[in-house]
């Protein structure tokens, strides 16, 4: 058995494909339409192959609930992983990410927690 997708929910798509492009640096892997939204899809160049995160729209109020209930608890939807956490959060920053805070070392590795301007907290944790 094998993990070959996973989603985010998203409040806007293009919005979204913006910033997981053009600030994170992810790649556009399929973009069609499905439903009222877009199957869109974004790889990461560093990422294992075949593995893929879905900008799923967050368009009934279930999902928007759920989304915007983690937000506010602060609890991230997902998370990332960094070689060096630093670096990528120097490189984020610059690329005007916005950061709960600088990385922190905790039990369980070094982490920092950004806002991905679509609806989401991303948990970044160095590896």
């Amino acid at each position: 058995m094998q993990i070959r997708l996973t989603s985010v929910l998203v409040d806007d798509q293009e919005k979204a494909l913006r910033f997981y492009t053009d600030v994170l640096g992810f790649e556009k892997k399929h973009d069609f339409p499905a439903g009222g939204g877009r199957w869109l899809t974004v790889t990461s160049p560093e990422g294992l192959e075949g593995m893929e995160l879905l900008l799923e729209p967050n368009g009934i109020p279930v999902a928007q609930t759920y989304q915007r209930a983690l937000y506010e608890q602060g609890i991230p939807a997902t998370m990332f992983f960094s070689t060096d956490i630093q670096a990528e959060y120097e490189r984020l920053k610059e690329r005007g990410v916005v950061f709960a805070g600088p990385p922190q070392k905790t039990e369980s590795g070094t982490m920092a927690v950004f806002d991905d301007t679509c609806g989401n907290l991303i948990l970044l944790h160095e590896v």
